[in-house]
C-alpha cells in the first residue's frame, strides 16, 4: 500500500512542478510536498507502521522519492527565478516609447526669433559681427565725439585703449556699408555689454537688434511705417503709440518710440514711471558723417537705422517686471514659455 502511495505521490509531483511558471505555484507546491505536514513528510509518518521485514526497501524508496523530488523542485525554482529576472529587464518592443524629456528655447531666443521673421518678412536680411569690437568701429565711424559719456570706463568694459565688448549692434552697419553698395536692408542682432548696475530694469549684458535700410529717397516716413508695422505684428493690431524727438550720435533727426504700458495700460504706474508709456526702441535717419566714414555719398543716398533691446521687447509682450530673472535659469519661469 505504502509502495503505490510512493509512485502516486512522485508520478503527481512530477506533473505538477513542471507546469510551474511562478513562484506562487512553486510555494504552493513546495507546501502541498516538502513542508513538514507536506504528502512526503506524511510517507515517513506512515512508514512507522509498515511491517518490520518491508521497513528497509520502503525506507530507501522513500529516501530516493524525498531526494528527487527535492531535485525536480529546486530545478524548477531555479527556472522560475531566473525567468522572472529576466522578465524585468527585458524590452517589450510592442510597448509604446518613453517620451525623453528635453529642453525647449529659451524666452529670449523665441523672442528673437519672431522679430527676426517680422522683419524678414520685409525684406530685411540678418548681419552678425564681433562682439569684441574695436573703438573706430563702436565709436567713432558712428559720430560719437571723443568726449562722450559712452567712452568712460564706468559706461564701457575696455579691454585696452583700442577694443572692447561692443555696448550696441550698431558696429556691425557700419561694417555692412563698408563692404556692400546700396541698397543695404538688414538687422543685426547679437550679444552686448555695459558697465551698468543690475537692477530690476538694467544688466550688465543683455540683446539688442539694430537695423538699417540705405538706398536713393529713404525718408522718414518709411521708418516709421516700418516700425509701427512691426510693432503691431508682434504686440498686436490694437497696439497704441507713439515717437518722441530723441538724439543719437548716428542718426539725425532721432526719436524714440514708445508703447502704452502693459501693466497699467497707460493709467501711469511705478514700471513706466507714471506716464503710462514705455521706451521700445530708438531711431533716427543716418547721419550723414556714418555715410563720410563707409565712403557712402550722403547726397545721393539717405537711410534709416533703429535698434532696440531685446529684452525690454520681451518685458512688454510677456508682463515681466524683472529683466535678472531672464538669467537665472529658473525652470518654473522658462517652462511658462
Amino acid at each position: 500500500m505504502l509502495d503505490e502511495k510512493i509512485k502516486s505521490i512522485h508520478s503527481e509531483f512530477k506533473k505538477e512542478i513542471s507546469g510551474a511558471d511562478n513562484q506562487k505555484i512553486i510555494d504552493e507546491i513546495r507546501i502541498k510536498y516538502l513542508s513538514r505536514n507536506g504528502l512526503v513528510s506524511v510517507l515517513f509518518e506512515e512508514l512507522k507502521s509498515a511491517p518490520k521485514e518491508e521497513k528497509p526497501l520502503l525506507g530507501k524508496r522513500l529516501n530516493e522519492l524525498r531526494n528527487s523530488v527535492t531535485l525536480m523542485f529546486e530545478e524548477a525554482k531555479e527556472k522560475v527565478d531566473a525567468s522572472e529576472k529576466f522578465s524585468e529587464h527585458k524590452i517589450d518592443l510592442s510597448l509604446n516609447g518613453i517620451a525623453r524629456s528635453i529642453g525647449s528655447k529659451h524666452v529670449l531666443t523665441q523672442t528673437l526669433d519672431e522679430i527676426k521673421n517680422i522683419f524678414k518678412g520685409m525684406g530685411f536680411s540678418v548681419a552678425l559681427g564681433p562682439e569684441l569690437e574695436s573703438d573706430y568701429y563702436n565709436f567713432e565711424a558712428l559720430n560719437f565725439p571723443h568726449d562722450h559719456p559712452a567712452r568712460d570706463m564706468q559706461d564701457t568694459y575696455f579691454i585696452n585703449d583700442n577694443f572692447l565688448l561692443r555696448t550696441h549692434t550698431t558696429p556691425v552697419q557700419v561694417r555692412i556699408m563698408e563692404k556692400q553698395e546700396p541698397p543695404v536692408r538688414a538687422i543685426m542682432p547679437g550679444r552686448v555689454y555695459r558697465n551698468e548696475a543690475v537692477s530690476a530694469r538694467s544688466y550688465c549684458m543683455f540683446h539688442q537688434v539694430d537695423g538699417i535700410y540705405v538706398d536713393t529717397n529713404v525718408n522718414f516716413a518709411e521708418l516709421k511705417a516700418t516700425l509701427v508695422s512691426f510693432a503691431k505684428q508682434f504686440y498686436g493690431s490694437e497696439l497704441k503709440y507713439r515717437f518722441r524727438p530723441s538724439f543719437f550720435p548716428f542718426t539725425e533727426p532721432s526719436a524714440e518710440m514708445d508703447i502704452t504700458c502693459f501693466l497699467c495700460h497707460g493709467s501711469g504706474c511705478k514700471i513706466c514711471k507714471g506716464s503710462g508709456w514705455l521706451e521700445i526702441l530708438g531711431c533716427g535717419m543716418v547721419d550723414p558723417n556714418v555715410f563720410k566714414s563707409v565712403n557712402y555719398d550722403s547726397e545721393k543716398y539717405t537711410g534709416y537705422a533703429f535698434g532696440m533691446g531685446i529684452e525690454r521687447i520681451g518685458l512688454l509682450k510677456y508682463g515681466i517686471d524683472d529683466i535678472r530673472i531672464y538669467f537665472e535659469n529658473d525652470l518654473r519661469f522658462l517652462k511658462q514659455f
